[in-house]
């Protein structure tokens, strides 16, 4: 038979997902892919249902419907401090993953090259090698994950066309500031460059730091297409509800692409998660920070106890540890796919393996990612279960 399209045949099943299939063939925690196992809040259940009562169930616009596009406006407005000038800039797309695929398809041709930042998002950097844009890999250099913007600019060719900005960042927490955001601008305008920035954290951060938006940065606007969506603020990953948010010229062009791929995200969830602009979302937020720092707390202390090393998490709900220490110690953390197994086998917990995160995979050999966006007794019973099994080792 003829071949398939040569574009299949690098793709493979993601580490987070095959991970997650051997911790729940254990029965065990899954600290590895990134999912809310919080309630999602009553008033957006409660709006998609009224939608899907009122049988709000036919195509809504391809840009999303008016209702949700106007509070997510108002939101740019406040939150990311963005000069959206009408509903006109939003679009609504399946997850902020949708979004990204609409940006990418209207931003860049094949062959394009796109600076993207190391360690990065793997779901990034899989779609543009899908869509046959170049990924260039810019370093953060650990153990805090700084920017070196000569190294950065170095990278930059004739054939750049973007720079890819996740901020918190999943993997590692990193919370750009505002004068790395105010560099990364500089170059941009320099060699014109456009940026996409993924924000969908940007209500967890920690220790006082602030969020910023690049689109909010005078004259970052017009080149900038900001991603977020819903899945995590409100847990709700399965809904699949994202936006992006750009100059009316760029967001015209990706509600067509949306459209051709998508035709719109599901009507009666977009009723629903129209509901959170109702909330009352700043004491939402300040509820929801406070709960994911105390987890933070629990993880990083527990993984310290275990002997791994990092970075504390300046953002999002991941930390990215190492633990290079530890295989000079004890069997069964020879590298990352391996400390993964040791760990669901022994303490029944799972985490992703580094080399999901780094172009060259012997950058994560001693790199694993825990995720800590779990219940609170669900996540203290891992971090029991993880000194339980080092405690077992080192006795």
């Amino acid at each position: 038979m003829k071949p398939l399209a040569a574009r299949t045949d690098a793709l493979r099943q993601s580490d987070i997902r095959a991970v997650t299939f051997a911790v729940n063939a254990v029965n065990g925690i899954n600290l590895g892919q990134g999912i809310c196992d919080l309630p999602t809040p009553d008033p957006i259940k409660d709006g998609a249902h009224a939608a899907i009562d009122g049988d709000q169930s036919i195509y809504t616009s391809y840009a999303g419907i008016e209702k949700l596009r106007a509070g997510i406006a108002e939101k740019a407005r406040g939150f990311n401090r963005l000069p959206v000038g009408s509903d006109e800039e939003v679009v609504v797309s399946v997850g902020s993953t949708g979004a990204f695929v609409a940006t990418c398809l209207t931003l860049f041709e094949p062959g394009d090259e796109c600076l993207v930042f190391e360690p990065f998002y793997g779901y990034h950097t899989g779609l543009l090698n899908l869509f046959g844009i170049k990924r260039v890999v810019a370093k953060l250099h650990a153990p805090d994950w700084s920017v070196d913007f000569d190294e950065v600019e170095a990278l930059i060719t004739e054939r750049t066309k973007a720079v890819l900005v996740c901020t918190p960042s999943n993997p590692c927490g990193k919370v750009w500031s505002r004068a790395e955001l105010e560099q990364m601008l500089a170059l941009m305008e320099k060699h014109d460059l456009y940026a996409i920035t993924d924000e969908i954290y940007e209500y967890m951060t920690y220790d006082g730091r602030e969020h910023v938006s690049l689109g909010s940065l005078s004259g970052a606007y017009e080149r900038t297409l900001t991603l977020s969506g819903f899945s995590k603020t409100y847990n709700m990953t399965g809904w699949r509800l994202g936006y992006a948010v750009g100059p009316e010229r760029i967001t015209g062009r990706m509600g067509l692409i949306n459209d051709l791929i998508f035709i719109c995200a599901p009507s009666p969830l977009q009723h629903g998660v129209a509901e959170a602009f109702a909330m009352d979302r700043e004491a939402y937020f300040a509820e929801m920070q406070a709960a994911y720092a105390a987890k933070r707390m629990l993880m990083c202390e527990t993984l310290e106890r275990c002997g791994f090393t990092f970075h504390w998490p300046d953002g999002a709900y991941y930390v990215l540890a190492n633990f290079e220490k530890l295989a000079q110690q004890r069997s069964g953390f020879e590298d990352d796919r391996a400390a993964c197994d040791t760990l669901i086998r022994e303490a029944g917990v799972a985490a992703v393996p580094g080399n999901s995160f780094f172009a060259d995979p012997e950058d994560g050999r001693y790199v694993l990612r825990f995720c800590y966006a779990k219940k609170m007794p669900v996540l203290e019973e891992a971090c029991r279960n993880l000194l339980r099994a080092f405690e077992q080792v080192a006795a």
